[in-house]
């Protein structure tokens, strides 16, 4: 039985070297089959990211401006139990401490974004460079190569300078394009002779759908039916003038590469033997990952899409389409900007054929005409929308070979969460499990001619996680958010992840089925060292909060029971 579910769209991230050329994709040939024991190529990258809002905290420090997140998640309402990023991990004050972390793991990169604000408070170049804001990403990008780890940045991971929101409307207004381009080409200037990885944008599909068609993220706009096709109109364009920027004043001196990275979760037909389903299915990629990638590997925006967004436009009495149109000399100007393209990927949906009538309103969501349906036995071990469907990755690694001519792939996102639980527990057996099949289903994607180079799991830390603040947790470290100092603990992931980058993969089955007993037993002892440090810790915090940490709860609990019981024994 499958049940309807609601997408809550999120992050894998893959880096892809660009080619025109594509081939048919066969949506009726669907393998799964058993764990594949083999090892990576020589030379596959490891690591792990994170991102600006997410983690850095100091979000009014050092002469940082404001940003549409930081606005966003002050208002009442907005994030679960009004948690803000204002600290969340305080990564600008503990970058060396998380590169320690991340050379004991032995990773080869290190994926990060710039704060746009915290680079230019006003937004704009010509108003003020905070040098204070430069120094802090010089002094991380230097220590990361003094640990040879490999920088990959991001250029804009959602956090817009508050200011030009409220000047111009953010993305809804085309003048973004140039300000984005100045905030470039100073990164490029500052930090392009040692960052050689940059990816424009993050995920720009839930910069234009959650914050201009739902509302749920920032700037918190509902304008439905054109606010997302209009930003992601701009966002496009802003890409494409970035990347023209690189190429003509950067890239001969400093060798680097230039892409973007986009969310790309897996459509699966219902039956695959019925064409409807298929159309759908495809429909539903097309809608998601093609909607960006299609411009900048073709120019235009996926057929499909003009098609039914066209023709619901018309239906509805408007002269022209709620898509916005590329000019010719845009077309040609979009096509083939990109030296990589980043793909975020998590879960996957069974889709089906569904007709949304016109007049039901202008909507993204009902102008695809379909409808995505989860399999209950699929695991959801945190996240509402994050189904455990290891199959889906290697799918969508074979239709993007095929799409865009096999392009050299880099995973740049890949991850699962946890709920906030009732006791804290290290030992995160469904994230060990959800690492060893998804990279798995990766090296079945290498064995099938997919040219993957390199793996990025998200996320080193627990973070601030947008509209669920902190209640999901994605990190191979956990971070005790309540206390002041915000440590970090390794979560029986880190010990299993670090066999597979140690291994380059799986080398055999007697070695891989050891990895999650050693790593349980490790996860066990850094249980009771967290169970012991909250009481002491936390303790003139506890007046303070509403709810304290599930392990100071715990204890807390545990010290009146045992004083009720010595009460009754004198």
């Amino acid at each position: 039985m499958l049940l309807q579910r609601m997408l809550k769209p999120q992050h894998v991230l893959v880096l892809v070297l660009c080619v025109s050329a594509s081939e048919d994709f066969d949506w009726t040939k669907s393998e799964r089959g058993s764990f594949y024991y083999g090892t990576f190529p020589t030379g596959f990258s490891w690591g792990a990211g994170g991102s600006a809002y997410q983690t850095e905290g100091a979000w009014d420090k050092d002469g940082k401006g404001m940003s549409i997140w930081d606005v966003f998640a002050h208002k009442k309402g907005k994030i679960f139990l009004n948690d803000t990023g204002d600290h969340s991990c305080e990564g600008y004050y503990k970058f060396k401490d998380d590169i320690t972390l991340m050379k004991d793991m032995k990773f080869n990169h290190y994926r990060f974004s710039i704060s746009w604000p915290r680079i230019f408070p006003n937004g704009i170049k010509t108003d003020h460079i905070n040098e204070k804001g430069i120094k802090y990403y010089d002094d991380l990008i230097n220590m990361l190569l003094d640990n040879n780890i490999t920088p990959i940045v991001t250029l804009y991971h959602w956090d817009l300078p508050q200011v030009l929101e409220e000047k111009y409307s953010g993305w809804q207004n085309v003048s973004m394009v140039n300000y984005f381009n100045d905030f470039a080409n100073l990164c490029f200037e500052r930090f392009g002779d040692r960052v050689k990885y940059w990816m424009t944008f993050n995920n720009p599909w839930s910069s234009a759908v959650e914050g201009y068609e739902t509302g749920e993220h920032a700037p918190g706009l509902k304008l439905r039916g054109t606010g997302a096709y209009k930003a992601a109109h701009h966002i496009i364009k802003a890409h494409a003038k970035v990347w023209h920027t690189y190429d003509t004043q950067w890239r001969s001196k400093q060798k680097g590469l230039v892409g973007i990275s986009l969310l790309a979760d897996w459509g699966e037909p219902v039956d695959i033997t019925n064409q409807r389903d298929i159309e759908a299915a495809e429909r539903y990629v097309q809608f998601y990952m093609g909607w960006f990638a299609t411009p900048i590997f073709n120019g235009d925006y996926p057929q499909v899409m003009k098609d039914y967004i066209g023709r619901k436009s018309a239906q509805q009495g408007l002269g022209i389409s709620r898509l916005p149109v590329f000019s010719s000399q845009e077309k040609s100007y979009i096509k083939g900007t990109c030296d990589f393209l980043g793909i975020g990927h998590f879960t996957t949906r069974y889709i089906t054929q569904k007709n949304y009538p016109s007049g039901r309103g202008n909507s993204y969501f009902t102008d695809r005409d379909l409808v995505e349906l989860v399999d209950p036995r699929w695991p959801d071990p945190g996240s509402e929308w994050l189904y455990s469907v290891p199959w889906g990755f290697r799918r969508l690694l074979n239709f993007v070979k095929t799409q865009y001519g096999n392009p050299m792939i880099y995973v740049t996102e890949n991850g699962v969460s946890e709920k906030v639980q009732r006791c804290t527990d290290l030992c995160d057996d469904w994230r060990m499990q959800y690492f060893k099949d998804y990279i798995n289903e990766m090296l079945k994607a290498v064995k099938d001619g997919v040219n993957v180079k390199g793996y990025t799991a998200w996320s080193l830390l627990d973070k601030f996680e947008w509209d669920e603040g902190f209640s999901e947790r994605f990190g191979l470290f956990y971070v005790d958010f309540l206390n002041k100092n915000k440590p970090r603990y390794p979560k029986a992931s880190v010990q299993y992840y670090k066999r597979i980058i140690s291994s380059n993969g799986f080398p055999n089955q007697r070695e891989v089925e050891s990895w999650k007993r050693k790593a349980t037993e490790t996860c066990s002892s850094s249980n009771q060292l967290l169970a012991a440090d909250p009481l002491t810790s936390h303790m003139e915090m506890v007046t303070e909060i509403v709810v304290p940490t599930v392990c100071t709860l715990c204890i807390l609990l545990a010290a009146v029971f045992l004083m009720f019981l010595l009460r009754g024994r004198f």
